[in-house]
């Protein structure tokens, strides 16, 4: 089996944690709005691919920037070299941020239900809206309120086979659907670097991800 890409999240400046996990995922994310500021001296010391990510408060962000500053945040990473840059597909103005992440880095387009898991039929117009508007990969991540709603997010991926796509379900109930993105034909899967740096409710550790990919490939 081909080795599940992981994408470490980064949530505070302590490089500690990052070195540990570094040969264990394929790239980073640089979550802006949780680490504040300082965080482009942080991304001076990854030797990996790096996303940068300043999530919209009303998609799980929890920056306190004004939406023109926070689009700021993400085009200064894409001129520190991120390799891709996280924009929700319902940022205003997406237009035009999109031309000029473009420029350097790759467009990883996004979309955040916080409450639940819409049918497969929406979520396909979503990812539809996501290409229309200029995303090199796409991402669609819902919350579970039942097992099935793993297989939903999973159907996704299966829907566009040609596309670079990250689709699962947070929350507990959601376990299941972030193990198996990657194996099913996700791009990656995210993960914590630690205890306590989660960055989405139901987000496993490195550490637990790849334990669970080790029993399954034996």
């Amino acid at each position: 089996m081909k080795r599940p890409r992981i994408c470490a999240v980064i949530t505070n400046k302590d490089l500690k944690m990052v070195r540990k996990v570094a040969p264990s995922v394929e790239l980073f994310e640089v979550r802006i709005d949780l680490i504040g500021k300082g965080w482009p001296d942080l991304t001076r010391q990854l030797k990996k691919p790096w996303i940068a990510c300043n999530r919209r408060t009303d998609e799980g962000g929890r920056g306190e920037r004004d939406e023109h500053s926070r689009i700021e945040e993400l085009l200064k990473a894409v001129e520190l070299g991120a390799h891709m840059v996280d924009i929700e597909v319902r940022t205003k103005n997406l237009e035009r941020a999109v031309p000029l992440i473009k420029k350097r880095a790759k467009c990883l387009m996004s979309f955040h239900e916080l409450e639940k898991t819409p049918p497969l039929s929406r979520l396909k117009e979503i990812v539809q809206r996501q290409l229309d508007s200029g995303a090199d990969v796409c991402k669609v991540i819902t919350t579970a309120q039942s097992f099935e709603d793993n297989l939903t997010t999973l159907k996704l991926i299966a829907e566009f086979p040609k596309i670079k796509m990250v689709s699962f379900a947070m929350g507990h109930l959601g376990f299941t659907s972030r193990i198996l993105c990657p194996l099913v034909g996700g791009y990656f899967t995210y993960a914590a670097t630690g205890e306590g740096k989660e960055s989405a409710p139901g987000q496993m550790t490195v550490s637990r991800l790849k334990e669970i990919y080790g029993m399954m490939t034996g």
